[in-house]
């Protein structure tokens, strides 16, 4: 698993994270817990973070030197100027969806008319809701919008305050299954993909510190592998031990790690090795974030994106556990 390095200082790697720790870091924490950033001559600092949106323009302009966070709002961002870009996708389908209670008798746009729905005015499924309720023949006119801040979205919807909640699905399924039992109705069924999380830098850290970059991406993708080839509790609890202080639920944690396993691969992505992106995926994604005012139209995809720092001889070592 590991290479072999000429003696010098570790690289120093500072990570920005998407948000606060929930089962989408397992490979950070476990790769960190089992010394392999260390043992491949790289020294990471991982910092959580407070949203996606955050992590871009944090890490745009200049603080960090890498960001985990969904890819979509690293493109729009892109696309106004800031020049950061796309080094690895983990979570390459499009991970956004309405959660509804499994007793409703909701199993599409169709079937919201009249229905109280919370959503985040400054996130990412805002720009679609119109597109996703047109596929049921609806318009914004048809629903109760009731707009909430993110960190209040799980507490709304299980308080029964809403009939449904737009939100990230691997992370807010577990959190409110318990109390509250959910189907989800994802947007990829309704032509909503885009890209959700992975890894990005500058160009200008890409150009300086593409080695390093390429050490610590390829990591994390066979790390990742690792996980879910089986090694889902080990990621937990490495998860909990890097965050002691976060009160942790680690049953939640594996739910979410086991939810993130359906949305890793796209069609175009299927025989992919983690972390390797898809210019067909990145087209789509483009055309996607364009109709919905994001970015311009026209947008050439391989400016967004590049599977140069994913080193798959690595990643499959890590990712086999030898």
């Amino acid at each position: 698993m590991l290479i072999t390095l000429p003696a010098h200082a570790a690289d120093v790697i500072r990570v920005r994270l998407d948000w606060t720790p929930w089962g989408n870091h397992a490979p950070f924490h476990l790769a960190a817990k089992k010394g392999l950033f260390a043992a491949n001559g790289l020294d990471v600092e991982l910092v959580d973070g407070i949203g996606s949106v955050s992590t871009v323009q944090i890490v745009g302009n200049g603080e960090y030197d890498v960001g985990h966070a969904s890819l979509a709002p690293m493109a729009i961002a892109r696309a106004k100027g800031l020049p950061v870009k796309a080094i690895a996708g983990f979570i390459r389908q499009n991970d956004i969806g309405l959660l509804v209670p499994k007793e409703s008798g909701i199993n599409g746009p169709a079937d919201l008319k009249g229905k109280k729905l919370a959503f985040t005015a400054g996130s990412l499924e805002a720009p679609f809701i119109d597109r996703f309720l047109a596929a049921g023949g609806l318009k914004r006119s048809d629903v109760e919008l009731v707009a909430v801040d993110a960190s209040a979205k799980g507490g709304t919807y299980m308080a029964g305050r809403s009939d449904g909640v737009f939100s990230t699905v691997p992370f807010i399924l577990p959190v409110v299954n318990a109390q509250r039992p959910s189907n989800t109705i994802n947007f990829t069924t309704y032509g909503l993909a885009f890209p959700s999380f992975g890894l990005f830098a500058t160009e200008k850290t890409v150009a300086a510190k593409a080695d390093a970059l390429r050490r610590f991406s390829s990591i994390v993708a066979g790390m990742w592998t690792y996980i879910m080839n089986g090694h889902e509790d080990e990621a937990v609890a490495a998860i909990v031990e890097a965050r002691p202080n976060a009160k942790l639920n680690p049953a939640i944690l594996r739910q979410q790690i086991d939810v993130l396993k359906g949305f890793v691969s796209t069609p175009a992505t299927q025989d992919k090795p983690m972390g390797i992106m898809a210019e067909a995926d990145w087209t789509k994604a483009l055309d996607v974030l364009a109709e919905g005012g994001l970015v311009p139209a026209g947008q050439a995809a391989p400016s967004y994106f590049t599977n140069d720092l994913i080193d798959t001889s690595l990643s499959s070592r890590i990712a086999s556990g030898k």
